[in-house]
């Protein structure tokens, strides 16, 4: 499925990079945007599953422009080693879709002892972002588009336990992580202005994926509506569309609800709160990995 608005758009000088791209809403918005000419580089943690899904879109668009690239989102030392084999190929980016995500039945840290959710859902946008950043203004007009969702309603930022040591859930952790998501992006727009490069959040929907199979509750919660769900196809036309409607040139700071513009959470426009958690993450990820 592509939006019927994208289809005479020609993204053949177009530099890609989508984020957790071996399954769901990261396949399919790789798949559509390779089909409309886009050179495109999946980044995926898991070899196997990577190699499959680069073959399926090449298969699928006849593209010869798919590559694949590996790192776990939540290692900052792996995101910088594929950030580094990226500028080996590639002197710009046009289009950074930040898609990659998880939750977890039980709270878990990495070996940089940080949350697992907090550091895949949020810091592995934060590291791949800012590695990538030179490039992506070397693009210009460019854009970064940040799959959060509409949990973040719920959710608040907790400094002095963002890693939720006390009163951990796998929906609270998820919940904060997509805050993260959407101050992430307000901040980002804000200290990108002028800059040629537009930065948006987007809850692509409740989509029918295998995205949290691995919590018991959540599966038996979403099979009932799977077929009710927004299929990965629509919110992967979703992504795309944010990312390369020419319509949408210029629109920034922004969140979107599938297809349309609306307003996030109240908390999430908190400017100390977006320059709070910037400058925090940034001291997190400085010494991991």
């Amino acid at each position: 499925m592509l939006d019927r608005r994208l289809a005479d758009v020609d993204l053949s000088d177009r530099i890609c990079l989508v984020s957790g791209a071996n399954s769901g809403v990261g396949f399919e918005a790789a798949r559509q945007l390779a089909a409309l000419g886009a050179d495109v580089t999946l980044l995926c943690r898991d070899c196997d599953r990577g190699e499959g899904a680069r073959d399926a879109i090449v298969e699928s668009t006849g593209s010869s422009s798919v590559a694949l690239l590996l790192a776990d989102l939540s290692s900052p030392a792996q995101i910088r080693e594929a950030v580094r084999s990226f500028r080996e190929r590639h002197s710009r980016l046009d289009v950074l879709v930040n898609n990659a995500g998880a939750v977890f039945p039980q709270r878990t840290v990495t070996p940089d002892g940080l949350e697992w959710t907090f550091a895949v859902n949020h810091l592995g946008y934060f590291v791949l972002t800012t590695e990538l950043l030179d490039l992506i203004q070397a693009g210009a007009p460019a854009r970064i588009v940040n799959v959060s969702s509409v949990a973040h309603r719920r959710a608040r930022i907790d400094f002095d336990d963002l890693g939720h040591s006390a009163g951990w859930s796998t929906m609270n952790a998820y919940r904060r992580s997509k805050l993260a998501n959407v101050l992430f992006s307000y901040e980002l727009a804000r200290r990108l202005d002028g800059r040629g490069v537009a930065v948006n959040a987007i809850h692509p929907g409740l989509v029918a994926t295998n995205f949290g199979a691995g919590v018991r509750w959540i599966r038996w919660l979403t099979r009932p509506a799977r077929r009710f769900m927004t299929q990965p196809a629509e919110a992967g036309a979703a992504v795309v569309r944010l990312a390369v409607d020419p319509a949408l040139e210029g629109v920034t700071g922004r969140y979107f609800n599938q297809w349309d513009e609306e307003r996030s959470s109240e908390s999430s426009y908190d400017r100390e709160l977006q320059r709070r958690l910037w400058e925090v993450s940034e001291r997190l990820v400085a010494g991991a990995g």
